[in-house]
């Protein structure tokens, strides 16, 4: 429920009464986006009550929030930006919605008490909801935005206006103290595009992140564990592929389809280079025949359409999946080919497996082949480019494969540096 205003006299009730019965007539450009079955948001009364407060404090709204189902904080540390009924986001941000897809934003004081006023507040939510199109990539900058909006407030900056370059380098330092240098990196260039932006749309003369340096970074190979060909062989031979159960005195055996689908769905990201974001978009009309050959047709990020032949002995794995499972590739086109099991029951539903789902399913694989627990959907991806390279492929080819723009990022997953054997170590003598 929302929380009860709070007002020190009868003029102040009288006051507020005025205010809300004029907003009611006059045009709210911000407000109008709101879908039509929710009511409209008055854009500074929370605020202005929560600062009339008869203490002198303002109201915390965050803990409302929290208390209240269904709603998002997101002015805490991670924030996350989800499609919440807009009428129940409570938030000592202004939370505003961004048409009728219900996504709701909150807004820093810093932003609606800008002299742009609603042009500022639209602007800046145009940046996060018009310019960026990838979920991750929205979630990623907002949060970075977010946390230098506090940072300055803190310090009683009180409009975008008043940040100063040196704010945003001492914000930029704190953060380097916290954070690595990926990530300080990826903040600052959200923090630049964000002002780049708003002076393009005349809200700030300058932008104050321009000439602030952050650190440097310089990677030769990548962070990504990586296993031994050993291993990822050992790893799909102890995905269980047949349920064995008693009936009577006779031992009866019946095709385990999660482990059938987990084989499957490990062995095309082996195989293939493929991220986990383009394998679990996968339908089943995407794995197609091709000539005497099958394909798949994978959608990488960035938009790009990628398909390849797959390897025999991914394909006998998603054949003998398709065929326990009872899935048509013919009349089920446009399915999901990886779903979801129900519970424990071992049956599959109709919904396609997300990316948490296969992360999931790969940490209790890895867990119990005995691997170690940094197994990760990412790994397989530079397992496969490793093995390829070791079996005498060229990086151009592997770029090609793994759909890389640039062949510095292949060279990144080529791990065959790495194998320093025991008979090496041993050469070491005292």
């Amino acid at each position: 429920m929302p929380q009860p205003k709070l007002y020190e006299s009868a003029a102040q009730r009288q006051k507020a009464y005025r205010a809300r019965k004029s907003a009611s007539v006059r045009p709210q450009p911000l407000g109008a986006a709101l879908p039509p079955t929710l009511p409209q948001q008055d854009s500074t009364s929370d605020y202005e009550v929560a600062q009339e407060r008869p203490d002198g404090q303002r109201q915390d709204l965050d803990t409302a929030a929290a208390s209240t189902p269904g709603v998002t904080d997101l002015t805490t540390v991670t924030p996350r930006i989800e499609s919440v009924p807009p009428a129940t986001a409570a938030s000592s941000r202004i939370a505003r919605s961004t048409g009728n897809t219900g996504a709701v934003f909150s807004l820093s004081p810093l932003v609606l008490q800008s002299s742009g006023g609603e042009s500022a507040a639209r602007r800046f939510l145009e940046f996060f909801t018009v310019t960026i199109r990838n979920p991750h990539t929205r979630r990623a900058y907002y949060r970075a935005v977010s946390a230098l909006l506090d940072f300055c407030e803190e310090r009683g900056v009180r409009e975008l206006g008043q940040i100063q370059p040196m704010m945003v380098a001492a914000f930029i330092e704190t953060r380097t103290g916290q954070k690595s240098a990926p990530t300080v990196k990826q903040e600052q260039a959200a923090i630049r595009q964000m002002f780049d932006y708003l002076v393009t749309g005349h809200i700030v003369q300058v932008n104050p992140a321009a000439s602030v340096r952050g650190p440097r970074y310089s990677v030769q190979k990548g962070k990504t564990p990586v296993l031994a060909r050993e291993d990822a062989r050992h790893l799909l031979a102890s995905i269980p592929t047949v349920h064995i159960y008693k009936e009577g005195n006779q031992e009866k055996a019946l095709p385990h389809l999660v482990g059938l689908r987990d084989r499957a769905l490990i062995a095309l990201m082996i195989f293939s280079f493929a991220r986990v974001g383009a394998v679990t978009k996968l339908t089943v009309g995407d794995y197609h025949q091709n000539g005497k050959k099958f394909s798949v047709g994978l959608r990488e990020k960035g938009g790009k359409f990628h398909e390849l032949p797959v390897h025999h002995l991914a394909e006998e794995y998603l054949d003998a999946y398709l065929k326990a499972a009872g899935i048509d590739i013919e009349e089920e086109k446009k399915t999901p080919l990886f779903r979801t099991s129900r519970g424990r029951s071992r049956e599959l539903t109709e919904r396609g497996m997300t990316s948490s789902d296969v992360l999931y399913m790969v940490k209790r694989r890895a867990a119990a082949a005995g691997l170690p627990l940094s197994t990760c959907c990412h790994t397989f991806r530079g397992t496969g480019i490793t093995a390829y390279l070791e079996n005498g492929g060229t990086v151009e080819n592997a770029q090609a494969i793994a759909s890389h723009a640039d062949p510095r990022t292949t060279r990144l997953y080529d791990r065959r540096s790495d194998k320093i054997t025991l008979t090496e170590i041993e050469r070491i003598q005292l």
